[in-house]
């Protein structure tokens, strides 16, 4: 599938991983939002479910095991060019998740990962729809402490 001016949109897929209280967060390596910072997760490859192609995005991109929870958002990202044409189009899922082990490391199609608490994510100039599900996720790790 091409990636910029598609035929038909891609599926991706997002995880929300809140660890100590902190969100897990990628600058994007490559376009779209390149040099953003985003939610770990790329794209499902044909025959993958789901679950395998976030848990695969997740370990590839931040070194960390993740178990995959709760779906929390559905969405289309969709950017068109300065002639209106479809840039891209990926519909998206986002799910809860709940890291097992491993390192943090920045790891492929990503340059930098951090853990950064909830007060300080407006210093990362993240879509609204991200701050959106990383809000459902933080009030989904609350419930789950208690």
């Amino acid at each position: 599938m091409l990636r910029s001016y598609p035929t038909q949109p891609g599926f991706g897929v997002g995880a929300v991983v809140i660890e100590n209280g902190k969100v897990l967060l990628a600058r994007r390596g490559q376009p779209p939002l390149e040099g953003r910072w985003t939610l770990p997760g790329g794209m499902v490859e044909l025959g993958e479910t789901l679950e395998d192609a976030l848990r695969r995005e997740v370990l590839e991109e931040t070194g960390w095991t993740v178990r995959v929870g709760q779906q929390l958002a559905l969405f289309d990202f969709i950017e068109k060019d300065e002639d209106a044409r479809i840039r891209y189009h990926y519909v998206l899922a986002d799910f809860f998740c709940e890291r097992i082990k491993g390192t943090l490391v920045a790891g492929s199609d990503v340059t930098d990962v951090r853990l950064v608490s909830p007060e300080k994510l407006s210093e990362y100039e993240l879509t609204t729809k991200a701050l959106d599900v990383i809000h459902d996720g933080l009030k989904l790790a609350g419930a789950a402490r208690l």
